[in-house]
C-alpha cells in the first residue's frame, strides 16, 4: 500500500467559539512528508494530513505507535526528523497538562489561568490602575470586554461544574485534591482557553461517565480544529468526524466516526483472503459458545444477551482480525450456584459510612455493570466483594468454593519492579513449561525478550495487560473488575471484550467504557445517594436517567418546604436530606456570592458618583484626564452591576422556586 501524501493549508476565519470569541486574522497548519523517529526506531514516515476548522479528528493506533510524538511535535516539544511542519506562531494551542498541579491557589484560579490572554489583560488593567501616568486604560477595559473577561469567573465554574466538581470546591485549593481531580483541573484549564488548536491525549482517563457525557456535548460545539487521542469508542463516535490511523509506519485517513472507520477498515481486510479467513473462525468461536447454551434454561438470558452481541461482532471482528491480542478465560475447574452475598450491608472505611442497606447476591452467570458518578461508592462496593475489607455491618457470605479474580488500578503497583513478566507468570504457573508461558504471554502482547525484561519500565497499558494475563491464568469463576480498561488501547480492550463475552463465570464491572458495558453486561445496577438500586433501563438510557435526578432535585427539594413535618422512614428522610442539600447549597452559594461582588460593586460606583459631583473636575483644565478616566470606570462598573443584577435575579429565582 503506498503511503499517503496530501498537501494541506488550513485557514481559520474569525471564530466564534463557545463561549467567547478568539480573534484571530488567520492560521495556517500544514504537515508534508514528516518522518518522526523514536531513536532507531521509525514511527511516522512521509506522512501529510489535512484538517479544516471545524473539523474533529481521532488519532488512533496501537500503543507506541507515535500518536503522542504527533502531539510533542505540534506544541514545539519535538522537531520532525523529515518534512514540514508549518504552524502560524499566532495559533493558541490548548493541552491537557501531564504533570500534577500542587498550587495553593483555588480551583477557579487555577482554571481561569488557562485563558493567557485574560491573564495578561488583568495584569496590565492592574499596572495601569496603579500607575496614573499609564493612558489609554480605556483599550485595555475594551479588550476585556471583548474576550468577555468580565464573565471568566463563571465560564471556569460553569467548567468545572460540568467535570463534577461541587459548588463549594470551586475555591478550594489546588493541592487539597486527589491526583485523578487534579487532572480534572487541567482539563478544564484546557478548556477554558480560548484556542485555536485543541489537543486532548485520553481525555477521559479520570472521567465518570456523566462526565464524559457532559466533554462530549462541549466538543461538539468547538470550533476550531480538535484533535483527539483515544481508547475510548463511544467517545470517539460521538465526537469525532473523521479518523487518522496511524500504522505500520503510515497515516491513512478516514471519513466519519469510529464505528465507519471500523467499517472501512474491516472492508479492506476482507478483501484479504488470509485476514478474511481468520475472520470466519473468530466468529464461528463465538457462535459455538451461544450454541453451548442457548438451549439450557439456566443459561437462556445469557445465551439471548450474546446472541445480540454475535450479530455487533460480526461487523467489528473484521477490523480487529490482525490484533497481536487473542486469549480466552480459562474455563473454572469449579462452579458453584451461589457464588457471593451481602446481606443488609453498610460498607465505609473507619466511622464513614458510604453505602448503606446493600442486599446483593452473585450466582453463576451473573454480569452486572455499576453506574454512578465517581465517589459514589461503587469501588468501595467492589471491595466490600472481593475482600471484605469496607464491610462495616452486615453479613458477607462466600461459598468455599467461589474463586475471586479482582482487576482494580492499584494492583499494577503491586508488581514487582525488578522481576520480569515471565517471572510472575512463573508463580502462578510454576507446573508450566516455558513454552507454555511464552505462548500464554504472547496473547497477550508480551513477545520475545520483552518477556525476560523488567517491568518497572513498562508502560501503563503494559503493566495492565500483564496484571489482567495474571489474574485470568488463575482460573476465577467470579470476576471484579474496577475500570479494567484504563490504560488500555483499543485492540486490547477489544480483545478484552470478546474474551469477557465468552467467559462462563459471573462478573461485576466499573467501567466508564460504555461499549464494554453494553457488550458484557446483562444487567445494570445504579450507586447513588448512598444507596444501591436496580437499573431497569438500557445503558443508552443513562443520560436521561441523570436528567430526571435533577428534575427529582426538584421535586424534593418542593415537597420539602410544602411538608415541613411528616412522617418517613429512615431511608427516605436520608435520601430526600441528601438530596435538598445537594441541590440547595450551590443555590444558596451562588445567590450569596453575586450579592457580595454587587455590594462591592455599588459601592465602588458610590465613590465615583462623589467625584462627579465635584464642579472643579469639570472647571479645571489640568483635571481633564482624570474626567475621561473616571468617566470609563463608571461606565465599567455600570456594566458589570447590571450583569451581576441580572446573574442575582435568575439565581434568586431559581432558589425561590425551591423555597
Amino acid at each position: 500500500m503506498s503511503r499517503i501524501r496530501v498537501t494541506v493549508t488550513l485557514t481559520l476565519q474569525l471564530m466564534s467559539m463557545s463561549p467567547v470569541c478568539h480573534i484571530i486574522a488567520s492560521a495556517m497548519l500544514s504537515l508534508t512528508n514528516i518522518s518522526l523517529r523514536r531513536g532507531r526506531k521509525v514511527l511516522i514516515a512521509n506522512a501529510s494530513f489535512q484538517v479544516h476548522a471545524g473539523q474533529r479528528m481521532g488519532v488512533i493506533g496501537a500503543n507506541g505507535c507515535g500518536k503522542s510524538s504527533l502531539f510533542a511535535m505540534l506544541l514545539g516539544e519535538l522537531e520532525p526528523d523529515d518534512g514540514e511542519l508549518g504552524l502560524d506562531p499566532k495559533d493558541e494551542i490548548a493541552h491537557v497538562a501531564q504533570e500534577s498541579p500542587h498550587g495553593s491557589g483555588s480551583a477557579v484560579d487555577y482554571v481561569m489561568d488557562g485563558d493567557r490572554e485574560l491573564r495578561e489583560v488583568q495584569l496590565a488593567i492592574a499596572d495601569g490602575e496603579a500607575d496614573e501616568d499609564k493612558p489609554d486604560l480605556h483599550i485595555l477595559y475594551e479588550r476585556m470586554e471583548a474576550i468577555d473577561g468580565f464573565t471568566a469567573d463563571s465560564r471556569a465554574s460553569r467548567l468545572l461544574h460540568g467535570l463534577g466538581f461541587a459548588a463549594e470546591e470551586y475555591t478550594k485549593p489546588v493541592k487539597e485534591f486527589s491526583g485523578g481531580w487534579r487532572m480534572r483541573l487541567n482539563l478544564a484549564r484546557a478548556l477554558m482557553c480560548r484556542s485555536d488548536i485543541l489537543l486532548l491525549d485520553e481525555p477521559t482517563n479520570h472521567l465518570d461517565l456523566p462526565a464524559i457525557l457532559w466533554l462530549e456535548r462541549w466538543l461538539k460545539r468547538y470550533e476550531g480544529i480538535l484533535l483527539i487521542v483515544s481508547h475510548d469508542r463511544d467517545f470517539l463516535d460521538q465526537v469525532c468526524t473523521r479518523i487518522a490511523h496511524i500504522e505500520n509506519e503510515e497515516i491513512h485517513l478516514f471519513t466519519g466516526n469510529y464505528s465507519q472507520f471500523e467499517s472501512q477498515r474491516a472492508e479492506q481486510l476482507a478483501q484479504q483472503q488470509a485476514m478474511y479467513t481468520r475472520q470466519q473462525r473468530e466468529i464461528k468461536h463465538i457462535q459455538s459458545y451461544v450454541d453451548r447454551f442457548r438451549y439450557k434454561a439456566s443459561k437462556a438470558r445469557q445465551a439471548q444477551s450474546r446472541l445480540k452481541m454475535l450479530e455487533r461482532m460480526e461487523q467489528i471482528a473484521p477490523a480487529h482480525v490482525d490484533s497481536p491480542f487473542k486469549f480466552h478465560f480459562i474455563e473454572p475447574k469449579k462452579q458453584p450456584q451461589h457464588l457471593l452475598g451481602l446481606t443488609d450491608a453498610s460498607v465505609g472505611y473507619g466511622d464513614h459510612v458510604v453505602l448503606d442497606d446493600i442486599t446483593l447476591n452473585l450466582s453463576a452467570g451473573d454480569r452486572i455493570g455499576l453506574l454512578g458518578v465517581n465517589g459514589a461508592g461503587k469501588s468501595t462496593l467492589v471491595k466490600a466483594l472481593s475482600t471484605g475489607s469496607t464491610v462495616l455491618s452486615g453479613d458477607r457470605v462466600l461459598s468455599k468454593d467461589t474463586k475471586i479474580g479482582y482487576f482494580a488500578q492499584h494492583q499494577l503497583e503491586l508488581l514487582r519492579p525488578e522481576h520480569s513478566p515471565i517471572d510472575h507468570l512463573r508463580d502462578y504457573a510454576p507446573q508450566d513449561r516455558e513454552q507454555d508461558h511464552r505462548n500464554y504471554l504472547g496473547s497477550f502482547g508480551f513477545s520475545g525478550e520483552r518477556i525476560f525484561e523488567p517491568v518497572e519500565p513498562f508502560s501503563g497499558g503494559e503493566k495492565a495487560r500483564l496484571v489482567l494475563a495474571l489474574m485470568i491464568r488463575q482460573g476465577p469463576n467470579l470476576l471484579l473488575l474496577d475500570e479494567p480498561t484504563n490504560h488500555l488501547d483499543l485492540e486490547m480492550r477489544q480483545a478484552l471484550s470478546v474474551a469477557l463475552i465468552e467467559y462462563s463465570g459471573a462478573l461485576v464491572v466499573i467501567s466508564h467504557d460504555r461499549h464494554l458495558l453494553r457488550s458484557v453486561c446483562d444487567e445494570l445496577l445504579i450507586v447513588h445517594d448512598g444507596f444501591v438500586d436496580r437499573f431497569d433501563r438500557s445503558l443508552d438510557d443513562y443520560p436521561a436517567w441523570l436528567k430526571e435526578q435533577d428534575e427529582k432535585l426538584e421535586q424534593v427539594a418542593a415537597k420539602w418546604q410544602e411538608v415541613p413535618v411528616r412522617q418517613v422512614n429512615k431511608k427516605q428522610q436520608r435520601q430526600e436530606e441528601a438530596l435538598r442539600r445537594q441541590r440547595l447549597k450551590p443555590l444558596y452559594d451562588k445567590v450569596k456570592d453575586v450579592e457580595k461582588k454587587l455590594a462591592s460593586h455599588r459601592k465602588t460606583l458610590s465613590t465615583f458618583d462623589k467625584r462627579m459631583t465635584d464642579e472643579a473636575i469639570y472647571t479645571d483644565a489640568s483635571r481633564k484626564d482624570e474626567l475621561t478616566q473616571l468617566v470609563k470606570d463608571q461606565a465599567v462598573v455600570k456594566s458589570e452591576i447590571e450583569s451581576l443584577e441580572w446573574e442575582w435575579l435568575e439565581a434568586s429565582e431559581e432558589l425561590e422556586k425551591h423555597n
